[in-house]
Formats: structure tokens, sequence, C-alpha cells
């Protein structure tokens, strides 16, 4: 007669055994979502235009169009709860991510004149890093490690980093951005540059992180026919803190005309859900692109502009999307009213589904007309959690802060 309880102690240390590889893999290439606080943006400015002054900069000229244009941003936004918040957060932490630009957005210099912009941006933003200006997250993007190129990018980011450290400037937040990434050995190259350098200036082990703009279709789908940017992700020796959609250089490689060319095409629907399934797991975190509809101009064209990226901020939102691009002050006031709206719309539901899991758990069965599973919770949570991060919800609004960390796996 088989022992049935001998038979599966058995079996499931033979299946310990055999799956004891895929286990450890599974644990190191998925280790889940990063810890901390995700920007709800990145600012990217040109090298050239940036000083210790520019996030506040900022913030004041945001408020300034407010103030201009109160009629025209109340009719898109007509929740004045939600104004006073965006108002508060534009004079408080007007930018929460800022990339100083030494790639697309920077343009018409000399070599010797980019040396200058990248000693003098290096010092500068440590500056505001100690006097307590800079926003909570910083970093460069560089030129591309593509052949024409790759020099340059070298160049910058070693002046940079050097320049930076010289200055005490902090790597806590700090991300450099590589764009227009082609191949698995680009990343490689970048993680070599970036432990060589640490080795040579004297910076912890991985203080350089990178995030990878995903701009050229190669990005997305491999010579092979695979989907290159999983391989990206997973060749980043943990190096890899986000991957950020390019909007327009990926729709210019793909044909798309430029008058279609926007966040909300087919074709970027389908990179960004790729790029989602690829870093679902991993600690990778997910940026949408930019819109280049900015709003400047007269009291019609701002309308429109606004109206156009709070639309387009709420629908990424909706996808999954916490985190995007803005090209001019003008943009934040929309980017937090949508961010704002979407949160704090969203709050008393997933309180309420919280509220009917916890009771669920107690009382081990169904309490209401929704079943949530444990990884539909640990999303509630998420959900609460980066709401009070950027500042559209109250901790006295939501209770218990740890029990949600708790849920949320953070």
């Amino acid at each position: 007669m088989v022992d049935p309880d001998e038979l599966s102690a058995r079996l499931t240390a033979e299946l310990d055994e055999r799956l004891a590889e895929a286990d450890g893999q599974l644990a190191s290439r998925y280790p889940g979502e990063r810890p901390g606080r995700q920007p709800v943006h990145t600012a990217y400015v040109p090298a050239d235009r940036f000083g210790a002054g520019t996030a506040r900069s900022w913030g004041e000229e945001a408020l300034a169009l407010l103030d201009e244009h109160a009629a025209e941003f109340a009719t898109v936004v007509a929740d004045a709860d939600i104004i006073r918040r965006v108002k508060a957060k534009l004079g408080d932490e007007p930018v929460e991510d800022l990339r100083v630009d030494f790639e697309d957005g920077y343009v018409g210099h000399s070599s010797e004149e980019e040396d200058e912009h990248v000693r003098t941006a290096a010092h500068a933003l440590a500056e505001a890093q100690q006097d307590e200006t800079a926003p909570p997250c910083s970093g460069i993007r560089i030129r591309s490690f593509d052949p024409a190129s790759r020099a340059r990018g070298v160049r910058t980011l070693t002046r940079f980093l050097t320049a930076y450290a010289e200055a005490k400037g902090s790597m806590d937040g700090f991300v450099v951005t590589l764009p227009k990434v082609t191949s698995t050995e680009q990343v490689a190259a970048f993680v070599h540059a970036a432990s060589t350098i640490e080795d040579e200036i004297g910076l912890a082990d991985e203080a350089v992180r990178f995030e990878v703009q995903v701009e050229t279709p190669q990005t997305i789908l491999g010579a092979d026919g695979t989907a290159l940017v999983a391989r990206i992700v997973h060749a980043s020796g943990g190096r890899l803190t986000g991957l950020h959609y390019g909007t327009y250089d990926y729709s210019a490689y793909l044909g798309i005309a430029a008058g279609q060319q926007s966040l909300e095409h087919p074709a970027a629907d389908h990179a960004k859900l790729v790029m989602q399934a690829a870093a679902a797991g991993t600690g990778v975190r997910l940026s949408d692109g930019s819109t280049n509809v900015l709003p400047v101009g007269d009291a019609e064209a701002i309308h429109l502009a606004w109206d156009n990226h709070l639309r387009l901020v709420t629908r990424s939102l909706e996808r999954g999307f916490y985190q995007g691009w803005d090209l001019h002050p003008g943009q934040l006031p929309t980017r937090y009213a949508a961010t704002y709206t979407f949160f704090r719309g969203g709050l008393p539901k997933a309180l309420e589904r919280l509220a009917t899991y916890a009771e669920q758990r107690q009382t081990d069965g169904p309490t209401g007309s929704i079943a949530d599973e444990p990884a539909t919770a640990r999303a509630l949570a998420d959900f609460v959690l980066r709401g009070l991060d950027c500042g559209a919800v109250d901790a006295g609004e939501v209770g218990d802060v740890e029990e949600l960390r708790r849920l949320a796996h953070r």
C-alpha cells in the first residue's frame, strides 16, 4: 500500500532539486517592485539652460501662467480642491525628477562648449542639492552609444561624474539616461563604463544607475523576432531603473507622419505594452513619453494645450504608466492636475475594497460584491501609496500607512 504522505514528501524533495536553478533565476530576475517613491514625471532641461535654481524657476513660471490664465485652467480642471493642491505643489516641490539634457534638446554647441556646460551643470546640480532646492530625483541624458555619438557620450558621462563627485553631488536618486538603445551589447557597454568610472573616481559600487529610452523599433523587436527590451532589462546587472518611451523618435523610425505622431498612436501603445510585460516584476519602472504641444501663445492656444496634456496624462495613468516626460514649465499644472484627479478620484473605492479584502481575510469568505485576490489587494495598496507619494492624498485620509506598505510589498 502506497503511503501518500511519504510519496508527496519524496516528490517534493525531487522537484525542489529539479527546479532549484529555475527558482534561483526567477528570484534574481524578478525581485519585485523597486522600493521607494517613483516620480510622476521627468522634466528635460537643455544643459546650456540649466542652473541651480532651474527647478524653482519652473515652478514660478508655472504659477505665473496659472495666475494669468486662471479662467482657462479652471475650465480644464473644474475642481477647486485640485487647483489648490496643484498650486501648493508648484510652490513646494514643482519638479519631482529633472534630467540635464546633453542629447536631442541640446544642439548647436562645440565640443569645448559642451565640456564647459558639463562642468557648470555638475556644480549647479550639486549646489541645488546642498541648498535643498534640487528635485528629489535628477540626472543627465548623454548621447547614445551608437558609433557616431559614442565618444561624445562617454566623454560627457566621464567628465560630468568627475565634476559632480568633486562638487560632492549626491548619487541618491541620480540616474543617467541612455538614449536610442539598439542592442543588449550597448547596455552591457554602459555597465562596463559605469563600473570603470566608479573605480577610477572613487564612487561606491553600482552608484551609477541608468534608464533606457525606448526610441527605436530595434529596442522592442530584435532581429531574431524576440522582444529585445526584455533581454535589455536583464543585461543591466541590476543598474537599470527605468524604461522611458520616446514618442517622436520611435514614431519617426516607423515612418509615421509628423501629424500623427502621438502618445496614443496604436504603434505607441504596442511598444508600451511590450515594455510593460518586459519590466513586470523586475523592479524596472516605466515612463511614458512627452507631447510637443506646449501651452504657449494666446489664451485659446494655452487652453487647448492644457486640455490635450491633461487628457494624455490621464490616459497614461489609466494604462499603468505613472510617470511621463514634461518639456515646458507650463505642462506642470496639468501634470499634477491629472495625477491628483486620478488618485483622488480612485481613493474612496480603493479604500473600500481594501477594507472588504481585510474583512474577507478574517472571515475566510466573500463579504461584498467583489472578491479581490491578494495580487489585486497589492495593486490597490500601491495605488493609495502612489497617491500619498505625489501629494494627491493626505496621510490622514488613508489609515494605517504601514499596513498599506506591507500589502503593497514595499
